[in-house]
């Protein structure tokens, strides 16, 4: 069973793209962190959104997942209108994010916090008839483990592991259910080299047909890793 699905498994509408949004702008009473922001995003399209601290990107992230609603402007997912959606139903359409802070369960682990988060976005996660253990779903969770280059530490617990090991740990979580895109927020912030190198090529290693937007202080990895830049700045894109 491949973890990573086909793009011919998937069935987003070709013509469609990937994540559009017209005029969205979101207030926090007087102040506009986002001011009329227009953005298409091709499927599988890998795209950086850079800009300085406090230029907007991160609530730019919030609005598309769901976690802040636009105060105004249109957000489609694969040519579906999700302006309104919550973030479980935005996940449930193939939307995933990782976050600056890390959510993983430290006392469990890597393995295990694959096998959950598979489990989470699974169709059978609510079923009273599942099986403690469904080998499918481990059998995915293991393939992500092995794809952010974990299987040497899959029996660790994430508590034990080195900061970097951890920000792998949280692409494998975001790539479980498969995913149709991706929301990326720093994730090299606070790497080494040799871990930046390794999140180069676990990016880059990604399926064709999974897209992403990546935001990234670090513009040689930002660089590597995407086929166009977004700038922000003052709540704006240019």
């Amino acid at each position: 069973m491949n973890a990573l699905p086909s793009r011919e498994s998937l069935s987003a509408a070709s013509s469609a793209n990937a994540l559009e949004l017209r005029g969205v702008s979101r207030l926090f009473g007087a102040l506009a962190a986002l001011s009329d922001i227009t953005l298409s995003v091709r499927p599988g399209e890998r795209r950086a959104v850079l800009g300085s601290n406090g230029a907007g990107k991160t609530t730019l992230f919030n609005c598309i997942t769901g976690d802040f609603p636009p105060s105004s402007g249109i957000i489609r997912f694969f040519g579906e209108d999700v302006t309104a959606f919550p973030p479980h139903e935005r996940i449930r359409r193939g939307l995933r994010r990782t976050y600056q802070i890390s959510s993983l369960f430290s006392g469990l682990s890597v393995l295990d916090n694959v096998y959950l988060a598979c489990r989470g976005v699974s169709r059978s996660r609510f079923s009273l008839l599942r099986p403690r253990r469904d080998e499918a779903l481990m059998h995915a969770a293991e393939g992500l483990v092995e794809a952010v280059h974990l299987a040497p530490v899959r029996d660790r617990l994430v508590g034990e592991l080195a900061y970097g090991q951890q920000r792998q740990l949280e692409i494998a979580l975001a790539l479980s259910g498969a995913p149709r895109f991706i929301l990326f927020d720093e994730p090299a912030a606070g790497l080494s080299p040799t871990e930046r190198r390794d999140l180069v090529h676990i990016l880059t290693s990604l399926p064709g047909h999974i897209g992403y937007i990546i935001i990234e202080h670090d513009m040689d990895v930002a660089l590597r890793v995407v086929e166009s830049v977004t700038m922000m700045h003052n709540g704006r894109i240019f």
